[in-house]
């Protein structure tokens, strides 16, 4: 197999991929390991290296990719400006992709790495997942592709030979799924075991954050979300808001959905869960309160809108990304010593 390293590459992600699948040489006939690593890792790039990546770290390459017989390919982390990615950078390597799918290969992204891929044209149709902060930017250069960010791993195309995982440690959950589609689920599960991997099995929502447009040039609903930031919480928002428009509430609520692409319901009820899970992470007050505090009465309500949205309860929410207080532990809510 090869994974593609480019100067754009994260280290972390390219190296956290590389140990793990190489660790099955060393872990061989261990808890279900089979003695016969499935894996023969290797690095290549568009020629023969070094490659200095993102991070600023030189690493030596196996070789060029064009002429490798790999059966699995993989695209790890890439760093992206805001401006895009700038497509035939890598002509040669966007090739031998091509070339290692027609002869069978899976071809694999982790994280932005879908960036690359994506110049072949392999998931154009299809269902694939990206680190949620390039979604928007992703899904305007590549419009053929359906990116789903709120997914931690996508398997698809007719073979389940594209493969997607979505933000940053989310590469756990592809190697996982490799190692036991390889080597079998009792060798995924030792290895899971040796390197403390993390399964996202509640999906990629709980780590999401809304981010709607800003600079989409109407100045009348950017007044609005700008009022909202901090009037989120009072009663009837979206009626107030039409009322400060001075337009219909059909007018308004097309025109707010044609610049942020959400409802002004849908828009509403995004922000409440974030300054919901900004009360909930910073704070001990109970869920009611939280509830309360960002414009619900009914609780059980709120509970609900919150696991649609963020794919995991406000308790759930609270117990995973509440800060930690290093004097107890590392645990919000432990005792003192």
């Amino acid at each position: 197999m090869g994974i593609v390293a480019v100067p754009e590459a994260g280290l972390a992600t390219l190296s956290g991929i590389f140990d793990v699948l190489n660790s099955l040489s060393w872990l061989a006939g261990r808890d279900g390991i089979p003695p016969d690593p499935p894996f023969r890792v290797e690095l290549l790039g568009e020629g023969d290296g070094p490659v200095q990546l993102a991070s600023g770290i030189t690493l030596p390459l196996d070789g060029a990719a064009q002429g490798r017989p790999c059966d699995l390919v993989i695209v790890p982390s890439l760093f992206v400006r805001d401006d895009g990615w700038t497509p035939g950078r890598y002509p040669g390597l966007v090739r031998w992709i091509l070339e290692r799918h027609g002869a069978g290969a899976t071809i694999c992204s982790a994280c932005s790495g879908l960036f690359l891929i994506a110049e072949t044209g392999l998931f154009d149709g299809v269902d694939a997942t990206i680190h949620w902060p390039y979604a928007r930017m992703f899904t305007a250069q590549y419009p053929a592709v359906r990116a789903h960010p709120d997914r931690a791993l996508i398997v698809a195309g007719p073979r389940g030979e594209l493969v997607s995982s979505g933000a940053s440690t989310s590469w756990h959950d592809l190697v996982l799924y490799l190692i036991g589609r390889e080597a079998g689920p009792a060798a995924a599960q030792a290895v899971c075991k040796v390197f403390a991997l993390q399964r996202h099995v509640d999906g990629l929502a709980p780590f999401m954050v809304f981010d709607p447009p800003r600079g989409h040039g109407d100045a009348l609903v950017e007044a609005s979300q700008a009022w909202l930031d901090s009037h989120a919480s009072v009663a009837f928002p979206v009626r107030e808001m039409v009322s400060r428009s001075g337009l219909s509430e059909r007018g308004f609520s097309r025109r707010f959905q044609a610049a942020t692409g959400h409802s002004p319901l849908d828009y509403v009820q995004h922000l409440r869960v974030e300054h919901a899970k900004r009360r909930l992470e910073r704070t001990l007050e109970p869920i009611e309160q939280v509830a309360w505090a960002v414009g619900y009465e009914d609780p059980s309500a709120f509970r609900r809108l919150f696991a649609r949205i963020a794919g995991i309860s406000p308790g759930q929410y609270r117990r995973q990304f509440a800060q930690p207080d290093s004097a107890n532990g590392g645990h919000p809510d432990a005792p003192p010593c």
